[in-house]
C-alpha cells in the first residue's frame, strides 16, 4: 500500500461521509446558514477560534484555529488537518482506527494489530506491514531494512519487539533474538536457550536451572569516551527456587542476590541491604545507604513503616497511608477512596487529588517563579474544569470520557463535541466568555465592546453593544437600534 494511494482512498471517504451527512440533514426543514449563523461562521477572535461550530446540534461539528482545522460527526468520524505542516489525522470509533500522516510519513492502524505505515526520506522509501501476532514485513529502498516473517511458521523481524532482530523457524522451535552484541537463542521455547555476547555467555534448562557469566568489558560511548560496561555472575537451581546473582562487578556498587524461595531473598550491596522472610510476603528489612533511610515491612507492601533522609513511610493497607521522599509526597484514605500525591520540583508544585480513583479528581500545577496556576478538575460523569496559566477558565458538562482517558486532543475532537450539553468559557485577561447549551440551542459570546447570542439552532440572533442593538429570527431583522 502506497502513501498516495491511503491519502486518495481517504479523501473519498471523507467526501463520501460529508456528501451522506449533507443528505440526510437536507431532510431538515429548519438549517440556519453559515453567514446567518454566528455559531457557524469564522471568529476573528482567538480566544473563540477554537470553539466548536454545530450543525444539527451534536451530530456535525467544526472548529479552525490557525492552521488547523477538525470535523467531528457524533462520536463516529474525527478529523483534523494542519497543511502549513502537512499533517493529517483522522479516526473512527476511536480508538478503534485511525489514520495519521506528517509529511511524507503514514500510519493506518485497526485496534494496532492491524497496522500499515510508510514513509521516505531523501535516500529511502518504506513500506510496512503488520497483521499482529501472525504476519510482519517491511519494505525498503535499503536492503537492510527489509524483512518478513509468518508466524508461526518463519521470518525474521528488524526493530521491532524491543529488539533490534527476531529470527524464527516453526515457532517454539527455535527463536533467535539479537540485541545489539546480545544473542539469545531458543530451543523449544522457553524450555531451554543459549546467550552468548562480548564477554556474555550463559544457557537455561527450564526448570532445572542455568549458568550466565558476563565478563568487565569497555565500549566507547556517542561522544567517543570509553566507559565501562559491568560484569555479572547468575546461578538458577530448580527455577524459580533457587537463584544466585552478583550484578554490578567493577563498579563501586556490586550487588550479590540469594534466594531460595519461598523461605527468604536476600540483596547486598554498598548502597543497599534488604532481607525478605518469607518470600514476596512476609517480614521485610531494608537499609539505604545512598538515600538514608531504613524500612520494615510486616508485612510487606500491606504494612510498611521507613524512616530517614532519603524515605519516610506510614502504611497500614487499605487504611491509610502517607509516604514521602525529597521530592514527592503521597497519601491515601481508606483505598480507593482518597488519594494525593505533591511533586516538587526546581520550577513547580504539582498536586493530585482522587475519589474513588477516577470518580472525581483534581490536578494543579503552580509555577514557583511568577506564581501561576493550571488546574484540571474531573467529576464523572457530571463536569470537568480546567484553568490554564494564564487565566483561561473552562467548564463543560457532561464529562463523561475524559476522566476514565488520558486528555489529549485526540479524545478532545472525537468525543467532546457531541458529549458537552453546557460549555462556559471565560478569559479574565481579555474578559471574553462564551457559553453553550444543547450543541446550539443557546449560545452566548460576550467581551468588553459586545455581546451576541443565538437561540434554538440559529432561529433567532441578537447582538447589544453600547451603539447599537439588534434582534434577527430566521434572517430577518425585527429591531435595531443605535
Amino acid at each position: 500500500m502506497q502513501a498516495h494511494r491511503v491519502q486518495l482512498n481517504y479523501g473519498r471517504f471523507h467526501s463520501g461521509l460529508t456528501t451522506i451527512w449533507l443528505l440526510l440533514t437536507a431532510s431538515f426543514p429548519i438549517v440556519a446558514s453559515a453567514s446567518e449563523n454566528p455559531s457557524a461562521a469564522a471568529d476573528q477572535s482567538d480566544f473563540f477560534a477554537s470553539e466548536w461550530r454545530y450543525v444539527l446540534g451534536p451530530f456535525y461539528a467544526t472548529s479552525e484555529q490557525d492552521t488547523v482545522s477538525r470535523s467531528s460527526y457524533f462520536m463516529l468520524f474525527s478529523k483534523e488537518e494542519n497543511p502549513l505542516i502537512e499533517q493529517t489525522e483522522w479516526d473512527f470509533l476511536y480508538p478503534l482506527a485511525s489514520y495519521d500522516r506528517y509529511g511524507e510519513e503514514w500510519r493506518l492502524h485497526l485496534l494496532q494489530l492491524v497496522n500499515f505505515s510508510g514513509g521516505s526520506s531523501q535516500s529511502n522509501r518504506w513500506n510496512r506491514t503488520t497483521v499482529f501476532p501472525f504476519y510482519f514485513r517491511e519494505e525498503s529502498d535499503d536492503p537492510a531494512r527489509e524483512y518478513r516473517a509468518l508466524l508461526p511458521f518463519y521470518g525474521t523481524l528488524k526493530n521491532r519487539l524491543l529488539h533490534d532482530e527476531i529470527k524464527t523457524v516453526a515457532f517454539p522451535c527455535y527463536v533467535q533474538f539479537r540485541k545489539r552484541d546480545v544473542v539469545t537463542e531458543y530451543w523449544l521455547m522457553p524450555l531451554f536457550h543459549r546467550r552468548k555476547g562480548e564477554g556474555l555467555n550463559g544457557w537455561h534448562l527450564w526448570p532445572l536451572g542455568g549458568w550466565e557469566t558476563k565478563e568487565i568489558t569497555t565500549r566507547t560511548n556517542v561522544i567517543g569516551e570509553e566507559v565501562l560496561v559491568p560484569g555479572h555472575r547468575k546461578l538458577t537451581v530448580g527455577w524459580p527456587f533457587y537463584l544466585r546473582d552478583k550484578k554490578g562487578l567493577g563498579t563501586d556498587n556490586p550487588e550479590s542476590y540469594r534466594a531460595l524461595l519461598p523461605l527468604f531473598s536476600s540483596l547486598r550491596s554498598p548502597q543497599r541491604n534488604s532481607f525478605t522472610a518469607p518470600w514476596p510476603i512476609g517480614i521485610t528489612l531494608t537499609t539505604d545507604h545512598k538515600r538514608e533511610y531504613r524500612e520494615i515491612g510486616v508485612p510487606w507492601p500491606f504494612v510498611v513503616f521507613a524512616w530517614g533522609e532519603g524515605k519516610r513511610i506510614s502504611r497500614l493497607w487499605p487504611l491509610f497511608g502517607s509516604a514521602a521522599n525529597r521530592s514527592l509526597t503521597s497519601r491515601f484514605f481508606a483505598w480507593p477512596l482518597y488519594r494525593s500525591q505533591q511533586l516538587e520540583t526546581d520550577y513547580y508544585i504539582t498536586r493530585r487529588n482522587r475519589l474513588l480513583l477516577f470518580l472525581y479528581r483534581d490536578n494543579r500545577t503552580v509555577n514557583k517563579q511568577d506564581g501561576t496556576e493550571s488546574r484540571r478538575s474531573y467529576f464523572w460523569p457530571l463536569f470537568s474544569i480546567k484553568k490554564t496559566a494564564a487565566g483561561d477558565r473552562d467548564f463543560r458538562m457532561l464529562s463523561l470520557i475524559e476522566p476514565l482517558l488520558s486528555a489529549n486532543q485526540t479524545v478532545d475532537r472525537h468525543y467532546f463535541p457531541a458529549l458537552t450539553v453546557w460549555r462556559n468559557r471565560f478569559n479574565p485577561a481579555t474578559k471574553e466568555s462564551f457559553r453553550s447549551l444543547l450543541w446550539g440551542l443557546y449560545s452566548r459570546r460576550a467581551d468588553e465592546e459586545k455581546t451576541r447570542g443565538k437561540a434554538l439552532f440559529g432561529l433567532v440572533h441578537w447582538e447589544r453593544s453600547a451603539s447599537r442593538k439588534s434582534l434577527k429570527i430566521l434572517g430577518i431583522e425585527l429591531r435595531r437600534q443605535r
